[in-house]
C-alpha cells in the first residue's frame, strides 16, 4: 500500500477508558454491593450502563473502533486470572459458591481468608492482584465476561475491539504460589496456557470480533533471551490459528526495543507503540527492521498518562513519518486513558483559559480522531484545530503561572552539603535512643486513621461555607482528641494525629503550595474502588506558610508520648500529580523539596521529635529499562535528603513505601538516609525484610505486619509469627512494628481490634526476647 492509500486507511482508537463513571458511579455501586445496600443485579445494571455510556463517548467523538474488555470491578489482571482459571486453592470454594463474591474475595480477603498480593502496574500508580501460580496450576478458559462486553458494544452498532492482558505479560506479573518451591518461574507455564488463549480468541471471534488486542507491557522492560524466545513462541502459536480473529499486539510505557524484532516477524496482524515516552528510540527501530508490511500499526502519540494539551502537529509529523512504515497507521492515544480522569469539562473552578491547556480522557478521543482526520485528509481539513491547538500551546508557555525567579535563584543556589544529615547515622540514632526512650519493637502506625463520614461532610460544608472556620477546626481538634486518647490507651510507642484535616496525602499539600491546579471531578483509579485526584504541577513551586505544624503541635499538647510529623515526599508529590512536560523533572522535585524542607524545619521548631516523609512513589517511578535507573535514581535520592536534612541530629527522620517490588531499589533506599523506614510487607510474606538483611541495609526499619487494604482483621498469632520472621532478618534494635500503609480507608472497629493486636503482639514478643513490654 503506498503512503497516499496508507493515510486515507488512518482511524481512531484507544486502547481503554475510565471505569468509574463522571459520578463515580461504579465504585458507589460496589461499596453498596459490599454492604448489602445494593444487589448483585443492580451493580451489574450499573456496570453495563456504565459501559454503554463510554462507547457512546467515544463513537460521538468519531472514535472508529472502541475497546471492550477493559472494564473491571476491581482489576483487569484478576479479571484475566479469572478468564484463565487461575484461582488461587484458598478462594476456589468461595468462586464455586458465587462467582461475584469469590471474585472480591480474591481482591479483598475475608476474615479467613488472605487475598492476593498487590503492587503497582509497571510505573503507574495503578495497583492490580498478582496472580498467584504454581507448577500444579491447572489453566481453564472462561471467556464469558470478555463475550458478553463484546455483545453489548456491537449491539450498539459499534466496531469493537476486545482488549486481552496477553499471555507473556500474564505470565510474567505473576508469583510463585506461597508454599511453591523457590526456583519456580511462572513462563514455564506458557505451552499450558496459550490454548486457553486459543480457546478464547475463537470464542471472541464467533462472537463477532474482527480484531483482539492482547498488550504486551512487559515486553518494554528488559527481558531476557529465554523471555523473547518464549514471547516469539507464544505468537507464532497465536498467530498460525485457524480459527482466531486479527491479533493486535500492543505495548505502551517505553519502548519496545529488543522485543520489537520479535513481534515484527510473528504471524500477528498488527502492533501497538507508544510514540510518547520513547518516540524517536520506537522510529528507529521500527526503521530498523523494516518497518511492518503487510501489517496494521496503532501509532500512540498522545500522552495516555498526562494531562496536557497534545502538541497537534508534532504529532503529525511523526505520524507522516510513520506512514511508509505499514500497510495501515491508525492513531491512538499511548496507552488506556484508565490512568487520566474523564472529562476536563466538568472543572467549574479552573479558569478558563487554563482550562484550555488541559486534555482529560474525552478531550484525548477528539485529540486522535483529529489526527487521523489530518493524517487521512492532509492539514487543511483540521487547519481550525491546529490554529485553536497552537494559540493554547502559546498561551501556557508564556504564562506568568509556569514561571517564578525567587524560586528558581533558590533552586539554582543548592549545594551538595545542603542534601546531607551533619552526622553520620550511627552518631545520629544514639542521640535519637536517648531523645526518644523508646522500648524494643517500638509500636506505631503510618499516618492516617480512618476518615469518617462526619469528617468528609465537614470538609464538604467548610467548602460550601455552611460551617466556618473555627467551627471545623473544632470538630478537626475533636477528631484528633480522639485518635490520641486511643493511640495512647492502646499502648502504642510513637503516636501520629490521624490526618483527619487532609483529603488525600498528595493533594492536600499541592492545595497549600503555589504552582498546583486542584481539579474537583478528576478522579483517577488507584487500586479497587480508591480513586484519587492528582493535583496538576501546572507552574514553580513554593510554600507560603506552614502547612501541617498547627495540627501536629495541637497533638503533641495532648500527650507526653512522642508525635510523629507526617509529610508526602517528592518524588511521591510528582508521582501522583500530573507533571509538567515543559522541564525535566528533576527541578520539579528540586522546587517541591526545598518547600517541604522548609515545613520540615518549622516542625522541627515546633517540638517534634520524629518525622515522616513518605516515598511510597520512589520505586514506581523507577524507569522501566535499567540503563536509566542511574540517572532517575540520582536526582530522586538527592530531593528527598534534601528535604529532610536541615534538622538536628536527634530528629528521627522517617519514610514510608508500599506496594512495590524493593528489591531492585534497595541501594537508593539506603541513600534516602532516613533514620527509619517502613514498607509493606504484609501480602508479601515479610519477603522484604529477607531482601534488606541481604543488602545489609544499616538502619531502622518497619516490615508491615498488618494488611490495611484487606477488610480482615489480623489476630495476635499472626502478627507475633510476621514478627518472628522480620527479626530472623533484622536486629530486634533496629525493628519497628506497624501496619502496611495509612488507615485512611478502613472501618474504625477493624482499625482498633487491629491496633490492639498488634500492639500485643508486640508486647508478646517483646517478652521472648526479654524487652520490657511498654
Amino acid at each position: 500500500m503506498t503512503s497516499k492509500s496508507a493515510a486515507a486507511a488512518a482511524r481512531a482508537t484507544v486502547h481503554g477508558y475510565p471505569r468509574q463513571g463522571q459520578g463515580r458511579e461504579l465504585k458507589k455501586a460496589i461499596e453498596g454491593y459490599w454492604k448489602g445496600r445494593v444487589t448483585a443485579g443492580a451493580l451489574r445494571e450499573t456496570a453495563a450502563e456504565l459501559r454503554a455510556a463510554n462507547w457512546r463517548q467515544l463513537a460521538d467523538a468519531s472514535v472508529h473502533e472502541v475497546p471492550t474488555g477493559d472494564f473491571s470491578y476491581y482489576d483487569h489482571v484478576l479479571d484475566t486470572s479469572v478468564m484463565v482459571g487461575a484461582i488461587p486453592a484458598r478462594h476456589r470454594a468461595a468462586v464455586a459458591a458465587d462467582p461475584l463474591d469469590g471474585y472480591f474475595a480474591m481482591a479483598r480477603g475475608t476474615q479467613d481468608v488472605a487475598p492476593l498480593e498487590m503492587t503497582k502496574w509497571f510505573d503507574t500508580n495503578y495497583h492490580y492482584l498478582v496472580p498467584e501460580l504454581g507448577p500444579d496450576t491447572v489453566f481453564t478458559a472462561d471467556s464469558a465476561n470478555q463475550v458478553t462486553e463484546l455483545g453489548e458494544a456491537l449491539a450498539l452498532g459499534l466496531t469493537a475491539r476486545p482488549v486481552l492482558v496477553g499471555p507473556v505479560t500474564y505470565l510474567l506479573l505473576a508469583k510463585p504460589a506461597p508454599g511453591v518451591a523457590a526456583g519456580f518461574e511462572p513462563l514455564t507455564l506458557l505451552d499450558r496456557l496459550l490454548p486457553v488463549y486459543a480457546e478464547v480468541l475463537a470464542d471472541l471471534r464467533a462472537a463477532g470480533a474482527e480484531w483482539v488486542q492482547l498488550d504486551e507491557p512487559a515486553l518494554v522492560q528488559d527481558r531476557t533471551p529465554a523471555e523473547l524466545n518464549a514471547a516469539g513462541r507464544a505468537y507464532r502459536e497465536l498467530g498460525t490459528l485457524t480459527d482466531r480473529p486479527k491479533l493486535l499486539v500492543a505495548s505502551y510505557f517505553d519502548r519496545l526495543g529488543e522485543a520489537l524484532p520479535v513481534l515484527a516477524k510473528a504471524p500477528v496482524d498488527g502492533l501497538a507503540l507508544d510514540f510518547t515516552r520513547s518516540a524517536a528510540a520506537n522510529l528507529d527501530d521500527l526503521a530498523a527492521v523494516g518497518g511492518l508490511p503487510g501489517k496494521r500499526l496503532v501509532a500512540g502519540v498522545v500522552d495516555g498518562r498526562n494531562v496536557w494539551i497534545d502538541d497537534l502537529e508534532r504529532s503529525l509529523s511523526t505520524l507522516g513519518t510513520l506512514l511508509g512504515l505499514a500497510d495501515r497507521v491508525d492513531v491512538a492515544p499511548s496507552c488506556s486513558l484508565l490512568h487520566v480522569p474523564l472529562d476536563a469539562t466538568a472543572e467549574r473552578d479552573i479558569d478558563g483559559q487554563i482550562l484550555r491547556w488541559l486534555s482529560f480522557a474525552r478531550q484525548k478521543a477528539r485529540e486522535v480522531v483529529t489526527l487521523a482526520r489530518g493524517l487521512a485528509h492532509g492539514t487543511d481539513a483540521i487547519a481550525a484545530e491546529l490554529a485553536a491547538n497552537r494559540a493554547d500551546r502559546a498561551s501556557r508557555a508564556g504564562s506568568a503561572i509556569t514561571r517564578d525567579p525567587a524560586v528558581r535563584a533558590r533552586a539554582a543556589a543548592v549545594i551538595a552539603a545542603d542534601a546531607h544529615r551533619s552526622q553520620p547515622y550511627p552518631e545520629r540514632a544514639a542521640a535519637q535512643r536517648a531523645h526518644l526512650r523508646l522500648p524494643p519493637l517500638p509500636t506505631t502506625t503510618i499516618g492516617s486513621f480512618p476518615q469518617t463520614t462526619e469528617l468528609r461532610t465537614a470538609r464538604a460544608d467548610l467548602r460550601a461555607g455552611r460551617i466556618g472556620t473555627a467551627a471545623y477546626e473544632e470538630r478537626i481538634e475533636a477528631e484528633i482528641r480522639e485518635v490520641v486518647s486511643f493511640q495512647e490507651k492502646t499502648g502504642l510507642d510513637v503516636l501520629v494525629h490521624g490526618e483527619p484535616e487532609r483529603n488525600d496525602m498528595v493533594q492536600y499539600f499541592a492545595e497549600q503550595l503555589t504552582g498546583y491546579l486542584a481539579t474537583q471531578h478528576g478522579w483517577v483509579q488507584s487500586y479497587g474502588t480508591r480513586y484519587v485526584r492528582p493535583p496538576v504541577l501546572a507552574g514553580d513551586i513554593s510554600r507560603s506558610e506552614p502547612m501541617t505544624v498547627r495540627w501536629t503541635r495541637y497533638a503533641q499538647s495532648l500527650t507526653e508520648r512522642p508525635v510523629k510529623g507526617m509529610l508526602t515526599g517528592p518524588v511521591t508529590m510528582l508521582a501522583w500529580s500530573f507533571v509538567r512536560d515543559d522541564q525535566p523533572l528533576a527541578d520539579t522535585a528540586r522546587q517541591v523539596a526545598l518547600a517541604l524542607r522548609d515545613e520540615v524545619n518549622d516542625l522541627e521548631a515546633a517540638g517534634t521529635p520524629v518525622i515522616q516523609v513518605d516515598e511510597p512513589a520512589l520505586r514506581e517511578t523507577l524507569p522501566l529499562r535499567a540503563a536509566d535507573h542511574a540517572a532517575y535514581l540520582a536526582w530522586a535520592t538527592e530531593s528527598f535528603r534534601l528535604a529532610t536534612s536541615g534538622v538536628r541530629p536527634d530528629t528521627q527522620i522517617h519514610t514510608h513505601m508500599c506496594y512495590a517490588e524493593f528489591g531492585d531499589v534497595l541501594a537508593a533506599i539506603d541513600d534516602l538516609d532516613a533514620d527509619v523506614i517502613s514498607l509493606e510487607a504484609a501480602r508479601s510474606h515479610m519477603q522484604v525484610a529477607g531482601e534488606l538483611a541481604t543488602a545489609g541495609y544499616p538502619r531502622e526499619a518497619g516490615p508491615g505486619v498488618y494488611d490495611i487494604h484487606s477488610p480482615r482483621v489480623p489476630g495476635i498469632g499472626e502478627v507475633a509469627d510476621l514478627l518472628r520472621k522480620a527479626l530472623s532478618a533484622i536486629p530486634a534494635d533496629r525493628l519497628w512494628v506497624n501496619p502496611d500503609c495509612g488507615l485512611k480507608t478502613r472501618g474504625r472497629p477493624e482499625v482498633r481490634a487491629s491496633l490492639e493486636n498488634l500492639v500485643a503482639a508486640a508486647r508478646e514478643v517483646r517478652e521472648e526476647l526479654g524487652g520490657t513490654a511498654s
